[in-house]
This record gives structure tokens, C-alpha cells and sequence, in this order.
């Protein structure tokens, strides 16, 4: 998971380098060098994210894990180098595992989020943290169950902006799904789950 981080990173890093550029003005300041258009975050974006996950099950042995992907949305404000905005998402996931004879799923998820980040020019850093809400379904030899869990989230990330209005970004999102009371289980069960996704964003 690390090399994943890192190759991503300096992915957008490189992929940066041709947006910086393209955003240098023809001309020069009086003995100050080509003079740099400063990039906006502001304003409202849609975008689709994809990635891997795995996690936990507390009280079943289950460790689920496997592909997800989906949609978010939000808006940013920025003042000065300072960027703060607000994203929604909603994921549909395969992640799944077997313990013996349980067996559990988590279908799909959804955060809304605060945003807080650090902007440098076209590159942004940004830190995460919110509510979020999604399906655990258990499976034994009993039946199935499924239940819709509340909880928080919360990640790091960088973004960079490819042209004036599309955007990649890479991120990680923990997210902790509070424990709930299964009748085909017995005990109380929960999820925690980690997360690294890759996403694409159109700025309007």
C-alpha cells in the first residue's frame, strides 16, 4: 500500500508540471521574470473515485477487503493560499470476507465531509473529516442480516489541477462504523475500514 501512495503522488506531481506551466502568462514584470497566474480552487465540482479497501469486523474474524468506486461532489472557498469546502460521496464497494461459517459485505457507504487544505498554485494538500453512513450485511448459517451503520471518517489527500477545470487527486479515508446488535450473529458487530482511492474531478 505504501508504493501505491508513493507512485501515486509523484504521478500527480509529475502530471503537474505541464498545468503549472500552461498558466504562465506571456509577458514580463519590470525586473521580476514571467508572472504567474494564481489557480482558483473556488467554486462547485462533481467526480468519480476509485480504489481499494480493507477492514475489519470486530467480534467475527472477518477481515473484508476488495474494489470500490463512486461518485462525490462539492464546493471550496479559498482565501489567499487557505482552501475550505465541503464534499459529499457515495460508494458502492466489493469488499467481503469469510470467517468460519459468517460471512460479511459492506455494499456500499456514503461521507459528507469537511474539507481543509493548503493550496500552491494548481497543488493542493488537503485533510478531510466528517459523518458517514453505509450497509453491513452478515451471512451465517442461520440467514442474512443487514444493517445500515452510522459512524465518522476521516483522511488525508493531494489534488492537482490538470487544466481550469479538471482535477486528480489521491487519498486516504479511514472510516469507523459503530457496532450494531445482529440476530443470525449473536454479538455486536461494526466495521472498520481503510481506504486508498484515485479520483477525477470537472471544476464548473
Amino acid at each position: 500500500m505504501r508504493k501505491f501512495l508513493i507512485g501515486a503522488a509523484l504521478a500527480l506531481t509529475t502530471a503537474a508540471a505541464p498545468a503549472q506551466a500552461a498558466d504562465i502568462i506571456p509577458g514580463y514584470g519590470p525586473g521580476y521574470g514571467p508572472v504567474v497566474a494564481a489557480y482558483s480552487w473556488m467554486g462547485p465540482y462533481l467526480g468519480v473515485q476509485v480504489g481499494y479497501g480493507w477492514g475489519n469486523v470486530p467480534n467475527s474474524g472477518t477481515k473484508p477487503s476488495g474494489v470500490l468506486g463512486g461518485v462525490h461532489g462539492g464546493f471550496n472557498w479559498q482565501t489567499g493560499g487557505l482552501v475550505l469546502g465541503g464534499e459529499a460521496d457515495v460508494t458502492f464497494t466489493g469488499t467481503e470476507d469469510t470467517f468460519a461459517n459468517w460471512k460479511f459485505t459492506n455494499p456500499w457507504f456514503s461521507t459528507i465531509r469537511g474539507r481543509a487544505g493548503i493550496a500552491m498554485n494548481n497543488i493542493l494538500f488537503y485533510g478531510t473529516v466528517g459523518l458517514a453512513i453505509g450497509e453491513l450485511k452478515a451471512t451465517t448459517p442461520i440467514g442474512s442480516e443487514s444493517k445500515t451503520l452510522t459512524g465518522w471518517t476521516a483522511g488525508v489527500g493531494m489534488e492537482v489541477a490538470m487544466t481550469q477545470n479538471w482535477s486528480a487527486r489521491a487519498e486516504y479515508l479511514y472510516m469507523d462504523l459503530n457496532e450494531r446488535g445482529y440476530a443470525v450473529t449473536g454479538v455486536q458487530n461494526g466495521l472498520d475500514m481503510n481506504q486508498l482511492r484515485l479520483g477525477v474531478s470537472y471544476r464548473f
